[in-house]
């Protein structure tokens, strides 16, 4: 019996260590080795996490900018953390920091309580992509801002508010990191991340409404009505759908002051600085 019972541990032992060997054979070979350089990139970052480098997250971005040539690198870029993070990235690999102007998130209505008035009552569950699937929205316009705040709620960096006397979000541009929370969140694509020019500031259309200019109007005394004026300003302008857009591209030092001035309903909004 006490034969029968050695016998049994020396198998049992024999066979944990074949089993030991093997893996630790196993986890040599397939090991995954540490790269120093993504995990020094991914130390400078912020760690938001939001994706709007347009990866995955922080740990791709550090390692996509671990792997990228100098031509590649250029292309990418850190909104939250901004210049200074890419400076820090770029010293890192040895290249040369590109540089980008600043971003920020933008909203593109002016739908408030006052230029907007409510035609119904909106008394269901408080998201706006829910009442998006069952409202056209208090005010009538199927474009407009639904004034439930999802965009407030999904931002990690304080930049939105909500105002309730004129129930909208607002943006403080000084916290916004152009994470692009809100644009992902906001179920009628009223955010837009764009360029801001510390010197000629920034000029864009505060409106979405693609209805007929009599109907947009009705809905809303700010609503861009497709007059072409802006068009004729600039021929960079295009009109679709009864519906104005200013690309980034325009310089607003040079058009903002013209195209706001001229604009008959004030849906074109100018910002001469974006900071104080």
């Amino acid at each position: 019996m006490d034969d029968l019972i050695l016998l049994n541990i020396l198998i049992l032992g024999g066979t944990a260590f074949i089993a030991a060997l093997v893996l630790y054979i196993v986890s040599k070979r397939f090991a995954v080795k540490t790269d120093e350089m993504v995990i020094s990139i991914a130390a400078a970052l912020p760690q938001a996490n939001c994706g709007a480098c347009g990866k995955a997250g922080c740990a791709d971005f550090a390692t996509a900018c671990a792997r990228a040539d100098e031509a590649s690198f250029a292309n990418l870029y850190c909104p939250v953390g901004g210049a200074a993070v890419m400076q820090k990235i770029a010293s890192l690999r040895g290249f040369a920091a590109t540089d980008k102007a600043p971003t920020v998130a933008v909203l593109r209505c002016q739908g408030n309580c006052q230029n907007a008035p409510a035609k119904v009552n909106y008394e269901a569950v408080s998201s706006c992509r829910i009442a998006n699937r069952i409202s056209s929205g208090q005010s009538g316009c199927p474009d407009g801002c639904l004034h439930l705040g999802d965009c407030v709620k999904v931002c990690k960096f304080g930049a939105l508010s909500f105002d309730e006397a004129s129930g909208m979000p607002v943006v403080d541009s000084k916290k916004c990191t152009s994470c692009g929370a809100c644009v992902k969140i906001c179920p009628r694509g009223l955010f837009e991340i764009r360029p801001q020019s510390l010197a000629g500031g920034m000029v864009y259309v505060a409106c979405r409404n693609k209805q007929k200019g009599a109907v947009a109007r009705k809905n809303c005394s700010k609503a861009c009505i497709g007059c072409m004026k802006c068009a004729k300003i600039c021929d960079k302008i295009k009109i679709e759908n009864n519906l104005s857009y200013i690309p980034p591209e325009v310089d607003a030092g040079e058009f903002g002051a013209e195209l706001a001035q001229n604009c008959p309903t004030s849906a074109i909004i100018y910002k001469e600085r974006i900071h104080d």
